[in-house]
């Protein structure tokens, strides 16, 4: 029996979706949860739901947190501290795409929009991209904000 188990809205269409592919490698990794299978092996995750939650991952990363990679991740909710500018979307768009070209080699950007709320102290990041070697398109949307 197999169980297919959806851990966000988000990711509630992304296994509906039947594909025809050429490529045999499947992306896999274990999901953040951590939550424990009834024989006590963790969940995973695979394919576009595995690229998709390590791009989030990736963006809400600020720098200086992982050790011996300072500017590794997108840095978004760093910038949520900054004094705000004109060309803050600008600024964190081109961040998160050069994180995601080096550090993510399964995801093609296809379109990234970063949209600062100064008044609101949040921003909104929509990116849109390609899992490599299908055709299948993942859009990621998320929205940060300070609590205080």
């Amino acid at each position: 029996m197999a169980t297919n188990r959806i851990f966000s809205r988000e990711d509630a269409k992304l296994n509906r979706a039947s594909l025809i592919t050429s490529r045999s490698k499947v992306y896999k990794d274990i999901d953040l949860t951590f939550s424990a299978k009834p024989n006590g092996e963790l969940y995973t995750k695979s394919d576009a739901g595995a690229v998709k939650q390590s791009i989030k991952n990736l963006i809400q990363t600020n720098h200086f947190e992982k050790p011996f990679l300072p500017y590794f991740g997108g840095n978004v909710r760093g910038m949520l501290f900054e004094l705000a500018y004109d060309d803050i979307d600008v600024d964190l768009e081109t961040n998160i795409i050069n994180n995601i070209e080096k550090y993510e080699p399964r995801a093609k950007i296809v379109s990234l929009q970063v949209n600062a709320r100064p008044d609101t102290n949040s921003l909104a990041v929509v990116l849109e991209f390609q899992i490599v070697n299908t055709t299948e398109t993942v859009t990621l949307t998320t929205v940060i904000s300070r609590l205080r």
